[in-house]
């Protein structure tokens, strides 16, 4: 029996991860809390789709509700399974600029001691398990806008020629920036998974998310960007654009391509705690402005959205991911579905949750 350890099994990526999986005849074992709910209230809620899940595997998923920050909790868990093991993918976080700022110790430790609970257990108890972690851009902070933007009719751009005109890759430094609460905590993980990596020579890895996205996914105003507004165009809820006038840059990536990225690894780990940026890259990349102009276009609705001049603190101004890094290492992967798709998706998978 081979088993997979997901935590955050509920969420978007962490079920992507499960079906996937399950499909290919791994035992899934999934932790997840159902925290969201307690992050965002009951439109966080993560129940409807863990139902779901159970529904496609059966028996061949197993779920804890377990809090990742329990490590007693947790160690019961590895015990259990600890010679079968051969891949724990870390999902769990808290993933709120704002909820951190006001709740700054649960989100450290949901984050940061969450994160170390899993290294240790897994270099205690399988060792030669494959660790990878979802990370997110927002380690380099605001870093991102202090590059020389050009503004456009409808978004911030970048020169052509210039270094980062693909994208921003790992070279970007974390430190001297702004990052928010959340992004500290996050960067504290990161900095755990690569140092477990690096020192007790594990094969770890830090995948450091752009724009995650997918119709799995209980967007809110405080996460799931695009997710949540496909919400707002297909149900006629307010939507409010925060700050640089809606010209924000985002590059997304569907969990579909995620998990795949996180599968090649898998097949080839590397040891000593690997960083690779994630996301769709130019080519699948828009602002604010045009997410909103195409939901319009995708639903046939006109969405109601307000503008507020309050940028939210340390958000990017452009942020587009150069995946050269991983595509060297991985050349078998391929981006399978662009932004549109992705809207696409979105508006067909939940038509009835949101009629």
């Amino acid at each position: 029996m081979s088993v997979v350890v997901i935590t955050g099994s509920a969420g978007m990526i962490g079920s992507e991860a499960a079906e996937f999986y399950g499909r290919l005849g791994y035992k899934v074992v999934g932790i997840d809390n159902n925290m969201r709910q307690r992050f965002f209230g009951p439109e966080g809620t993560t129940e409807w789709n863990l139902e779901k899940l159970k529904g496609k595997l059966g028996d061949r998923y197993e779920h804890f509700d377990a809090d990742i920050r329990d490590l007693q909790q947790l160690e019961l868990l590895f015990q259990s399974y600890r010679e079968h093991i051969e891949l724990i993918i870390h999902t769990a976080a808290q993933p709120s600029h704002d909820w951190a700022a006001k709740d700054p110790f649960t989100d450290f430790h949901v984050n940061a001691s969450g994160t170390l609970n899993l290294l240790q257990l897994t270099r205690q108890y399988c060792s030669e398990a494959v660790f990878i972690f979802t990370s997110t851009n927002k380690v380099y902070g605001d870093r991102p806008n202090s590059l020389p933007f050009i503004e456009q009719e409808s978004r911030w751009e970048l020169e052509a020629g210039h270094p980062y005109y693909n994208g921003i890759n790992e070279d970007l430094s974390v430190d001297q920036s702004l990052h928010s609460l959340f992004g500290a905590s996050k960067l504290a993980a990161d900095v755990l998974v690569q140092e477990y990596g690096r020192y007790f020579q594990m094969k770890t890895v830090c995948f450091r998310g752009g724009v995650l996205s997918g119709s799995k996914q209980s967007g809110v105003r405080q996460h799931g960007f695009l997710n949540y507004l496909m919400k707002c165009a297909m149900t006629g809820e307010a939507y409010t654009v925060f700050g640089y006038q809606g010209k924000q840059v985002r590059d997304i990536i569907h969990s579909s391509d995620v998990i795949a990225a996180f599968h090649a690894f898998f097949l080839k780990p590397r040891r000593g705690g690997v960083v690779y940026n994630l996301g769709g890259g130019r080519e699948s990349s828009l602002s604010v402005l045009e997410a909103i102009e195409l939901a319009q276009q995708i639903t046939g609705n006109r969405m109601a959205y307000g503008y507020s001049e309050a940028a939210r603190t340390g958000d990017h101004i452009w942020y587009i991911t150069d995946m050269a890094k991983f595509k060297e290492h991985y050349p078998e992967w391929r981006l399978q579905m662009r932004v549109q798709q992705v809207m696409e998706h979105i508006f067909i998978d939940n038509k009835d949750r949101w009629a």
